[in-house]
């Protein structure tokens, strides 16, 4: 099985992915590592990204599955897949490919923006995140969690339903 963590920035998809990795004990990928330099140029100097930007990173992702898949791995990747569009391409027909939709509050994720040091993603780039959501519907099968809890509970709550999904 592999998990797309999905959510706007600031959502906690590093955090709670790279928890839920380490106790199911499967690969972990960082998304955001695989934006061409050019993307993460532009985020850090406040520029949204157009989804002609977004393309190329989202097939690296989708590379990214296929390879796991391959080798017959299970793992854990965020990606922001904020549009249908963009899980399409990450996600599309692959079997045993399952979503996990971080969802909270733009105030809550403002708040967390606002203490975490370090990232490229201003938060001034926030409101654009929110702009283009889609959030996944039912269709996709997602299993959504609200971010208000800590991490260490988010990861939990996915582990425990990705279990009774598996069964």
């Amino acid at each position: 099985m592999i998990v797309v963590v999905m959510g706007v920035s600031g959502s906690g998809k590093t955090t709670v992915a790279s928890l839920l990795a380490a106790a199911l004990g499967w690969q972990f990928q960082e998304g955001d590592k695989l934006h061409p330099p050019e993307n993460v140029e532009k985020m850090s100097a406040g520029i949204p990204l157009t989804d002609a930007d977004r393309i190329p990173w989202l097939h690296k992702i989708a590379r990214q599955i296929d390879d796991w898949r391959a080798e017959a791995q299970s793992g854990v990747l965020t990606c922001s897949a904020l549009k249908r569009s963009y899980r399409n391409i990450i996600i599309g027909d692959r079997p045993g490919v399952r979503l996990v939709y971080l969802e909270g509050s733009p105030r809550l994720i403002r708040q967390r923006m606002a203490q975490r040091h370090g990232h490229f993603m201003p938060p001034v780039l926030l409101d654009s995140q929110f702009s283009i959501l889609e959030e996944p519907s039912p269709d996709e099968n997602p299993i959504v969690v609200d971010i208000g809890g800590q991490p260490e509970e988010i990861a939990r709550e996915i582990a425990c339903r990705l279990r009774k999904f598996d069964s």
